[in-house]
């Protein structure tokens, strides 16, 4: 419990250090295995992490795990202006505790992903595993929040980004409404021209069934939103995965925040260890927060 505080206690006072600063973007502390080799690819996974949950974890390590290699590294990335969410009810240290906590519960399940796949042992494994990064931006627009990745003298040039992302989000990617004065899409271009998009299907009621959002991505492919100003250029940059399993129970972070108030043991399929411990002890989700 005091390790937890300590944890919050400095994400605070990086917060404080960062609002008060002229930057836009900052990596506040990197998990990760000593090694030389710099970053050629940076998985991007932004989020409120309102906590960081199962699929957080699943999102991450099954595209890393694609390509385990010394060139790529991980940036968990939390907007402190986010463009449609509120920031309660945890606070922005919290979340950056539990981002850090949950780096580990990362690596460690790559590694141990890896060695069963290897026969070989997690501790050697770890040696393989990518950096995990914490950063934060003032940023709410996804394709400022690219920009400004680029920009950031933290990483070395070219680095291709890869965001991974839901359906959802792809959906919001390509609304003009995000992108005054002028609200085109194209302060995307050079977004799509270098980088590339890992987006995880969502099939509901209000997104359609896997069928149809592959179809989304085939209509731009074919040229038919080139009239709104999505080119079909772009669908060779997005690559749809596969979400959760078939039967598999559904996993959120708005799940998360009410368990702890009305079943705390699903706690432990909807988030991972180290943040299932902070969520316990810390609880940021307190009974006066609103869910």
């Amino acid at each position: 419990m005091a390790s937890f505080r300590v944890l919050r206690t400095k994400y605070a006072s990086l917060l404080q250090q960062f609002a008060a600063s002229a930057k836009d973007l900052e990596v506040l502390t990197s998990v990760s295995t000593e090694r030389n080799s710099p970053a050629k690819t940076l998985y991007v996974l932004d989020s409120s992490f309102n906590p960081p949950t199962c699929a957080h974890l699943r999102i991450a390590s099954t595209a890393l795990l694609e390509r385990l290699d010394p060139s790529s590294r991980l940036l968990l990335l939390l907007a402190t202006q986010n463009a449609d969410k509120a920031t309660k009810p945890a606070p922005f240290e919290d979340r950056l505790a539990m981002m850090e906590l949950f780096a580990h519960d990362l690596r460690t399940h790559l590694a141990n992903t890896k060695a069963n796949m290897a026969s070989s042992e997690p501790t050697e494994e770890m040696k393989n595993i990518p950096s995990i990064d914490i950063g934060v931006t003032k940023k709410p627009y996804f394709v400022d929040k690219a920009a400004e990745i680029e920009a950031c003298d933290f990483y070395p040039t070219p680095l291709e980004q890869v965001h991974l992302t839901g359906y959802d989000t792809l959906i919001r990617i390509l609304n003009p409404k995000y992108y005054p004065p002028e609200h085109n899409l194209k302060p995307l271009i050079p977004l799509f021209s270098q980088h590339r998009l890992r987006v995880t299907l969502r099939p509901s009621d209000e997104w359609g069934s896997k069928e149809e959002q592959r179809e989304f991505v085939d209509s731009i492919a074919r040229g038919d939103m080139e009239k709104n100003g999505v080119r079909r250029e772009w669908a060779q940059r997005i690559t749809l995965v596969e979400g959760r399993a078939p039967g598999a129970p559904s996993v959120s972070s708005t799940k998360a925040r009410q368990a702890t108030q009305s079943a705390i043991e699903d706690l432990d399929w909807l988030v991972p260890e180290n943040v299932r411990q902070f969520v316990l002890c810390e609880k940021p989700y307190s009974e006066d927060a609103k869910i």
